[in-house]
């Protein structure tokens, strides 16, 4: 521990005293590990927004969806329903939620119209991310309510005169006997023309027997591991065949991974660029510390004179750019941070992101990592140099 803290003392002193002639060198590193970092921190951040807009979509890896058509054409709905709930709770999934298109009309300022419903479970929020402009996502107190809570996108909203969620608004679900239905929470439209929409949860739609026209099939949506996904969508889908007759069922994968990792061109796209400017800072680097040793020349025929070993110089000049390049690496990351952070970038790179990522951990380390080893591997040649000089030649240099 003694000889390590004395070289990396001594390779501070010598930075101190040649750090005119280094300057040039640890901003090129410094810049090249600040580019380096970013573009992985981008990368990550980009693949983040891209991960979280296909989830929303179809759900998280991995994502099993169960569908039942029977042969007859006619649709069930409490049948089909209860035998998507029975998979459930046969194979013990723990996040789940039924998605069951249907119409309900409500009671607006200026008429009675049907708005598409979708009827969910809670656990629907968190398996799509649903993300919310206003109010809240249902909740367990939503779920004792006494009159249904509904979440309407922004067109259903703004046609209700654009209420505020604070006072819980109320609207009216038009049957023989109104139903009173408090809005919980606003999404925004899906498209820019969308229609009003709403969503419930299903034991509220069942409690108020608000069924309406079927606009889809009951669907049940089961988040599980990845590595269980297949066999646990064949073994469902043989279950629903034995009940609704062969061929009846589709049980599926519906997340972005079904098939494959659709980001992974990005993260290879994002590796090479981050090779090659590493690349470049290296033999910006190398060019620089060869200089600097043959100006030493002489500095290095002295200190062998007075009993420095060929592994004391060796590590002492290789050190020199090991610490050099590791703190110019610490400023590198420090602005990659600054630059990743901003809020002008995030609005950019991650724009729709609900749960925006922090600054990759990942990034700063291999911004770290690669200056070290960028300072090692340009330290190295020169270092081998320093060592072959004769301590004769060098002193009269």
């Amino acid at each position: 521990m003694t000889g390590l803290i004395a070289a990396l003392v001594e390779a501070w002193s010598e930075l101190r005293i040649h750090k005119t002639r280094v300057l040039l060198a640890l901003i090129g590193v410094a810049l090249s590990v600040a580019a380096l970092t970013t573009v992985v921190g981008l990368g990550n951040m980009s693949r983040e927004a891209m991960v979280q807009t296909q989830e929303q979509q179809g759900g998280r890896a991995a994502t099993v969806t169960a569908e039942v058509f029977p042969a007859s054409g006619e649709i069930d709905v409490p049948q089909v329903r209860e035998a998507l709930e029975g998979l459930v709770e046969r194979y013990g999934v723990e996040h789940s939620s039924l998605r069951y298109q249907t119409s309900v009309p409500f009671q607006f300022p200026d008429g009675v119209s049907t708005a598409e419903t979708m009827v969910v479970d809670r656990g629907y929020g968190t398996m799509r991310r649903v993300d919310l402009s206003l109010g809240h996502w249902f909740t367990p107190t939503d779920e004792q309510r006494l009159a249904p809570a509904v979440i309407v996108n922004e067109a259903f909203h703004q046609r209700l005169g654009l209420p505020d969620l604070q006072q819980n608004p109320a609207v009216q679900i038009v049957r023989e006997r109104s139903i009173a239905a408090t809005v919980a929470g606003v999404v925004p439209n899906q498209w820019p023309e969308a229609p009003p929409q709403a969503m419930m949860l299903a034991g509220h739609y069942d409690a108020w027997a608000l069924g309406g026209e079927a606009l889809m099939p009951p669907a049940m949506e089961m988040w599980v591991p990845e590595e269980i996904a297949e066999p646990l969508a064949a073994a469902m889908s043989s279950d629903l065949g034995a009940q609704f007759g062969p061929g009846s069922a589709q049980v599926y994968r519906s997340d972005y991974a079904a098939f494959g990792d659709p980001f992974e061109s990005i993260q290879l796209a994002v590796g090479g660029i981050a090779g090659l400017v590493l690349l470049l800072g290296a033999v910006g680097l190398l060019n620089i510390s060869m200089v600097t040793v043959r100006y030493r020349v002489r500095e290095v025929g002295i200190r062998r004179s007075f009993g420095a070993t060929g592994g004391r110089i060796f590590f002492g000049v290789m050190l020199e750019s090991v610490v050099a390049t590791f703190v110019a690496g610490v400023v590198g990351v420090m602005l990659a941070v600054a630059v990743v952070k901003s809020p002008w970038v995030q609005d950019v790179i991650a724009a729709g992101v609900s749960e925006l990522p922090p600054f990759p951990l990942e990034a700063a380390l291999i911004g770290l990592g690669a200056a070290t080893v960028v300072g090692a591997l340009a330290g190295l040649i020169p270092a081998v140099v320093a060592v072959r000089v004769k301590v004769i030649d060098a002193i009269r240099y």
